[in-house]
C-alpha cells in the first residue's frame, strides 16, 4: 500500500469548560507526515478514549503535557503497519502506540509495540492487557499493598479498571470485594459476572449509608476512581492502617470550582491510613510481571472484561463524552476499521 493522501483526524477545538461538549471537537481531512527512516506509517484499527484525556483538555501543568488547540488528539490505539522504513517492523505487524483519535498514524519504530491478535483480540491491548489492566494490577498490589484477607471497596467498578481490581482482589484472596456502580444493571454485572460479594448503585442513595452496610466491619483498601462522596466515605469506615489507591477522581474531573476537599480526611491521621497516588509510567518495573500473571489469568478463563465499542472516527468525541458520564460498561473503544 502506497502513502494515503489524507486521512480523518479529531482535534480539540476549543478548551471545555466544565463538561465537553461536541463544540470542543472538530473532525478534519489531514495529509499524513511522511514516513522517513526508522519510520512506519500506522492505519489504526482501534483506539482508546480514558479519564485521564479530560485534564489533558486544560491548560494545566500536569504529568503529561496538555492537548494543543488545533492539533490533533492522542492516545493509545492498535492498528496495522501499511507503510515500512524500518527493520523491526513489517507491513501487516500490528502495533500498539501512543497516537490514536486519527486515522493514520507515524511513529518511529521504538514507540510502537508490536501484538500477537492470536493471544487476545486488538482491543484487549486497549484495556484487560492494557494501561487500564496495568493500572488496577500496579494500584492495587504496588500502591495500596494488598494483602490476603483484605476487605476492599473499588469506586467506579465497572469501568475498564475498577472491574480488573475486584477480580484481582478476588484472585490474591480478599476476604469481601465491594464495587460501586451508576446502575442496577452494573451492580448486577459486579456481582454475577466479576464475583464482587457486594455493590451498590451510588444513585440510590448517600454512599456512606450504603457502603456501611455492604462493609459492615470496616475497609482495609480503597481503590479509588471517583473521589468525592465515595473517598469521604472510605475515610470514615477505613479500619485503622487501611491503604488507598488513588487513581482517579472522575467525579470532578468537568467541574468549574475547585472541590472542598475530602471533609473526613482527618480520619487518616486516626486511624493511620496510608493515602498513595500512583502512575503506571512509575513502576516500569512491573509490566513483565503484569502480562505474565494477566495473560495467565486470562488463559484459564479466571479474568472476565467487557467492551463498549463504538464504532467510527468522526463518533470518537461522542465516545469520550459518553464514557465520562459512565456510559460503558467496561473499557470504552472507538472502532475505527476493520
Amino acid at each position: 500500500m502506497t502513502a494515503p493522501s489524507t486521512g480523518t483526524e479529531v482535534r480539540l477545538a476549543t478548551r471545555p469548560e466544565g463538561w465537553p461538549t461536541a463544540e470542543n471537537f472538530s473532525v478534519v481531512q489531514a495529509e499524513p507526515p511522511a514516513v522517513r527512516t526508522g519510520q512506519v506509517l500506522i492505519r489504526n484499527l482501534v483506539m482508546s478514549v480514558d479519564p485521564y484525556m479530560r485534564g489533558r483538555m486544560n491548560k494545566t501543568r500536569s504529568y503529561v503535557p496538555p492537548f494543543a488547540v488545533g492539533k490533533a488528539l492522542d492516545g493509545g490505539a492498535v492498528g496495522e503497519v501499511v507503510v515500512s522504513k524500518s527493520s523491526h517492523l513489517a507491513v501487516g505487524d500490528l502495533v500498539l502506540h501512543g497516537l490514536g483519535w486519527r486515522e493514520y498514524a507515524v511513529v518511529g519504530a521504538a514507540g510502537a509495540v508490536k501484538i500477537d491478535p492470536a493471544l487476545a483480540p486488538p482491543g484487549a491491548y486497549l484495556g484487560v492487557l492494557g494501561m487500564p489492566g496495568h493500572a488496577a494490577y500496579t494500584g492495587l498490589l504496588k500502591a495500596a499493598e494488598f494483602r490476603p484477607g483484605d476487605t476492599v471497596f473499588v469506586s467506579g467498578a465497572a469501568g475498564a479498571v475498577g472491574s480488573l481490581v475486584g477480580q484481582i482482589a478476588r484472585l490474591c484472596g480478599a476476604e469481601r470485594v465491594i464495587g460501586s456502580a451508576g446502575s442496577a444493571e452494573k451492580v448486577a454485572y459486579l456481582t454475577g459476572e466479576l464475583g464482587f460479594d457486594a455493590a451498590f448503585d451510588y444513585k440510590d442513595g448517600p454512599v456512606l449509608e450504603q457502603l456501611a452496610k455492604a462493609a459492615p466491619t470496616g475497609i482495609d483498601v480503597y481503590f479509588d476512581n471517583v473521589g468525592g462522596d465515595h473517598l469521604d466515605a472510605a475515610l470514615v469506615l477505613a479500619r485503622t492502617g487501611a491503604r488507598f489507591a488513588l487513581c482517579g477522581s472522575i467525579s470532578q474531573a468537568n467541574e468549574k470550582d475547585p472541590p472542598a476537599g475530602p471533609r473526613n480526611l482527618a480520619q487518616a491521621i486516626a486511624k493511620g491510613i496510608t493515602l498513595r497516588g500512583f502512575l503506571v509510567g512509575g513502576h516500569a518495573d512491573l509490566p513483565d510481571e503484569f502480562t505474565a500473571r494477566m495473560g495467565g489469568w486470562l488463559a484459564d478463563g479466571r479474568i472476565s472484561y467487557r467492551e463498549t465499542v463504538v464504532r467510527g472516527l468522526e463518533n470518537a468525541p461522542a465516545a469520550f463524552i459518553d464514557m465520562l458520564r459512565g456510559a460503558n460498561t467496561g473499557k470504552m473503544l472507538v472502532r475505527i476499521a476493520e
